[in-house]
């Protein structure tokens, strides 16, 4: 039982690592100056009916 308490402090303790690289890789990944204007793109997405025709906005 004393072996199954220590292995789950390190499991712990490898949890929080593993996480921390994850996180790190994603911010890195989407920080990436290639992909700026993906995302540049999408951010747009709320504004396009904006500028839309007004009659394709009363079809809707």
């Amino acid at each position: 039982m004393h072996a199954l308490a220590s292995l789950q402090s390190l499991f712990s303790t490898l949890w929080v690592v593993w996480f921390f690289v994850l996180f790190t890789g994603i911010i890195l990944y989407v920080m990436a100056p290639r992909r700026k204007g993906t995302y540049e793109r999408a951010g747009d997405i709320p504004f396009r009916d904006e500028d839309a025709a007004p009659s394709a906005r009363k079809r809707s």
